[in-house]
């Protein structure tokens, strides 16, 4: 395949998560701004941290002083799952070199992390598919997130017209790309009850790690043995 050919599909795969991201980065930049962070400082943790429920994790502890050591906490509680993400895609990424995976793996998200999972069982993930898409994203998120910041609060509740459900919307549509059957609800029924019950008992960023450890021991559990041994693998 040529390299416009990989870029070209590497945008049209990426396209609908990044249309979802719009209205999730104008709420970012909006809430933000109501913390008191400046656009500057919006911008800069966008380009720095670039994991959307971290960011807005971080707003909902938010308070002056800072309480620096607590936020990092829970960004690396929230973000542990990359560990999985990035486990996962490391088997996949055999065309990259050592550089490529790094810097590719910078930008690694849930979304990227889905549609290069869907592209590898497809066809080989290359190099300039897996970074076209990821570089698109990551700037899509940086843009909108800064707009939140400019002009989202002119917008008002953004549960009036839905775009507080964006993110949910999104991550359902993810999940249905990639059913299969039982084990698909196993651990998905699994990941939600075991991260509600932490978050209702423990509360957050607890229910993230939680609900993550339920859904693979759920998925290994449930699926068949043929597949446990590729489970072991990878």
């Amino acid at each position: 395949m040529s390299a416009a050919s990989e870029i070209r599909s590497a945008l049209i795969d990426i396209a609908p998560p990044s249309l979802a991201a719009i209205p999730i980065g104008f709420l970012f930049g909006a809430i933000a701004v109501s913390k008191g962070l400046s656009p500057a400082a919006v911008a800069l943790m966008s380009i720095t941290v670039f994991a959307g429920s971290a960011q807005f994790s971080a707003l909902e502890q938010w308070t002056h002083p800072v309480p620096i050591l607590t936020l990092a906490f829970g960004t690396l509680l929230i973000n542990c799952r990359h560990v999985l993400m990035g486990a996962s895609l490391t088997p996949k990424s055999r065309l990259f070199s050592p550089a490529q995976r790094f810097l590719g793996f910078f930008f690694l998200a849930d979304e990227i992390w889905a549609m290069s999972e869907r592209r590898a069982g497809q066809t080989p993930l290359t190099p300039l598919y897996y970074l076209a898409m990821a570089i698109f994203f990551y700037l899509n998120w940086l843009v909108w997130c800064i707009a939140g910041s400019l002009v989202g609060q002119l917008l008002g509740d953004p549960a009036a017209f839905g775009a507080d459900f964006a993110f949910t919307a999104l991550f359902i549509g993810l999940i249905a790309g990639f059913w299969q059957g039982r084990t698909t609800a196993a651990t998905i029924l699994a990941s939600a009850f075991v991260a509600a019950l932490v978050y209702v008992k423990v509360g957050a960023p607890w229910h993230v790690p939680a609900g993550a450890l339920a859904g693979i021991a759920a998925a290994y559990l449930s699926a068949k043995p043929q597949e446990k041994g590729v489970f072991h693998v990878a």
